[in-house]
């Protein structure tokens, strides 16, 4: 079941802000000082700061993610805990996800949250690879961006470790997005998708970084704007089980 966190903020932040104002400008009045404080005026004193406070970190700040699988591998792997800069592309507002400022327009090679197109209650992350007006062809286990190919550089065989292994004996690679240097996975042996496309405008080409382990761009077609969440900038933490617990090496990485 998907919860509708941000809603349930702003509706838990509207509710005991408003028992509050009412007993301020109200309720108090008519009480002795003698007289003890509704529960509910109680609880609601106390929670509203707090309830508020989390509703702006998280809706203009930053929002914690997870990372459930290996679609972006090996930048990110299973069981990272990711932040996400909330006003690095504008702020929006809250439920409504309407933006209020602009501030900002994703670049190629950031590592972007956003909601899925054909489920916006489904949070995605992938890599920004096309920008409005290029055209993206993919072919080869090749990017090409305007009919110039990123170049590749071989690095060996990637060793997957815990819920990752299964991508163990991938070739690792390091693709250059026009200066921006990142690491991928591909699989000789694997089809894959490939075909171009004209980015429209007020949309971006996304991919993951393990290629052929990735739904991404190339199968729901490229995001509208209106979708973006934020840019991904730091692991806090990593909890993997099958790898053992926490990986204490990867705390505090940057995201690039």
């Amino acid at each position: 079941m998907n919860f509708d966190f941000p809603l349930i903020l702003v509706l838990a932040s509207a509710i005991t802000g408003i028992i509050w104002l009412l007993d301020a400008l109200f309720l108090r009045k008519g009480r002795g000082q003698d007289v003890k404080e509704p529960v509910v005026v109680e609880y609601a004193k106390a929670f509203f700061p707090v309830i508020f406070i989390v509703l702006l970190l998280r809706s203009f700040v930053a929002e914690p993610f997870r990372i459930p699988s290996g679609s972006m591998m090996p930048t990110l792997l299973v069981g990272d805990f990711i932040l996400v800069n909330k006003f690095a592309y504008g702020l929006r507002l809250p439920v409504l996800n309407k933006k209020v400022l602009e501030l900002g327009e994703p670049q190629r090679g950031d590592v972007v949250v956003f909601r899925y197109p054909d489920d916006p209650k489904v949070d995605y992350i992938k890599r920004v690879v096309g920008l409005p007006g290029d055209k993206v062809v993919y072919r080869g286990k090749i990017l090409y961006i305007n009919g110039v190919a990123m170049p590749q550089s071989d690095l060996g065989s990637y060793v997957g470790v815990g819920s990752g292994v299964s991508s163990s004996g991938s070739a690792l690679r390091e693709e250059d997005l026009q200066g921006i240097k990142h690491q991928i996975l591909v699989r000789g042996n694997s089809g894959g998708v490939e075909g171009e496309l004209v980015i429209p405008p007020d949309h971006y080409f996304m991919m993951g970084d393990n290629r052929d382990n990735s739904k991404d761009s190339r199968y729901f077609g490229p995001v509208s704007e209106d979708n973006l969440v934020g840019k991904a900038f730091v692991i806090w933490m990593n909890w993997d089980s099958v790898a053992g617990g926490v990986d204490w090496k990867r705390l505090g990485q940057s995201i690039h």
